[in-house]
C-alpha cells in the first residue's frame, strides 16, 4: 500500500451504501486515507433517505453525485470494497478486494436505512483500524 492508502467503495447505483461508506471514511479518517466511490450503473442522484440518515450523524453528502465505475478508478485504489455489485467490478492483481454484504437502502424507510448506516459505520471503523497504523 502507498504512504496514503486509497479506498474505493462500489455499489450498483452509487446513491446509498457506497456514498454513506465514503462519507464515514472521509469523516472518521480525515486526510489519512484517499476516499472514492462509484457505481456500476449510477443513479441520477443520491438516495434522499440515505442523505437524511447521514445528516443525523453530522455528515453532509448533499454535494456528492453518483459516479460511474471505471477501470482507472479501480487501478488508482489500494482497497476496493464492493457492496452488491460483485462481478461487474474490474479485477486487478495486487489490489485488496473486500465484499461487504449490506442491504440496499433503495426504497427503504428511515428506520431501515439507519440500521444499514450503523452497520456501514461499524465496517468503516474496522477498516480504519486495519489500514491506518
Amino acid at each position: 500500500m502507498t504512504a496514503k492508502p486509497s479506498v474505493l467503495f462500489v455499489c450498483i447505483h452509487n446513491a446509498g451504501r457506497s456514498q454513506m461508506a465514503a462519507g464515514y471514511l472521509t469523516h472518521l479518517a480525515s486526510d489519512k486515507i484517499e476516499v472514492r466511490s462509484a457505481g456500476s450503473a449510477p443513479a441520477n442522484s443520491l438516495n434522499p433517505i440515505a442523505l437524511e440518515a447521514m445528516r443525523e450523524e453530522g455528515i453532509d453528502l448533499s454535494n456528492q453525485i453518483p459516479k460511474i465505475l471505471t477501470s482507472d478508478t479501480v487501478q488508482a485504489s489500494d482497497v476496493v470494497i464492493t457492496m452488491g455489485c460483485g462481478d461487474v467490478c474490474p479485477f486487478f492483481a495486487g489490489k485488496c478486494y473486500l465484499d461487504w454484504k449490506l442491504e440496499d437502502p433503495a426504497g427503504q424507510d428511515l428506520s431501515a436505512v439507519r440500521v444499514i448506516r450503523d452497520e456501514i459505520r461499524r465496517l468503516v471503523e474496522e477498516l480504519i483500524m486495519e489500514i491506518c497504523p
